[in-house]
């Protein structure tokens, strides 16, 4: 668990010893098993997710029908908006795996910060890199048809395919299960 998060830190940063040593005596990991919640509409957060071993999703609950919004697979973050706006969350995020999750919150990240000024530089960097992801994602999600996305998905995050209920993914792409069904069926007709 600690090598993992060590391996991510190190393509921004080197850490000291003493830097090490004050990540890991922080109660920032958590084990969870698969569909545990780790946030409720409604409900009202200041933690952040980091995820270091499976997979969570954020998903609303529209007229009774899950709508997944994201996936967030190893080294993948994600802070809810109500963190920033102290409102009650919109939507749900759920373990859909076993998972091993980092979370912390303002305060922890402002005291490990003042002892350590660089983590505050990582964390910027990290979430610049974060918010350019999440608009590219976005911009191809609007911009293409559903076989698109399942093809780009098939490319970009071929895990996501073999992890996850087919339910989930289809309403990930904006489909219906049947409907995810045919586009994967025409796709391998066309291969043959």
């Amino acid at each position: 668990m600690q090598n993992i998060l060590l391996g991510f830190l190190s393509k921004y940063i080197t850490l000291t010893p003493e830097e090490k040593d004050a990540i890991f005596s922080l109660d920032i990991f958590h084990l969870f098993k698969k569909g545990t919640t780790l946030l409720k509409e409604g409900q009202k957060t200041k933690e952040s997710y980091f995820v270091l071993k499976g997979c969570i999703r954020t998903y609303y609950v529209i007229d009774g029908e899950e709508k997944t919004t994201a996936f967030y697979a190893e080294l993948e973050g994600v802070t809810p908006p109500c963190v920033l706006t102290q409102t009650p969350s919109d939507y749900y995020i759920s373990c859909t795996e076993d998972s091993i999750v980092l979370i912390s919150d303002a305060e922890m990240g402002a005291v490990v910060n003042a002892k350590f000024p660089r983590f505050e530089t990582l964390c910027r960097i990290f979430s610049e890199e974060l918010l350019a992801k999440q608009q590219i994602d976005f911009d191809a999600f609007k911009t293409s048809s559903p076989e698109q996305r399942y093809l780009n998905l098939i490319q970009k995050r071929p895990d996501l395919i073999q992890r996850v209920p087919q339910h989930q993914l289809a309403s990930y792409l904006g489909i219906k299960p049947q409907s995810l069904s045919r586009l994967r069926a025409r796709i391998i007709e066309r291969k043959s």
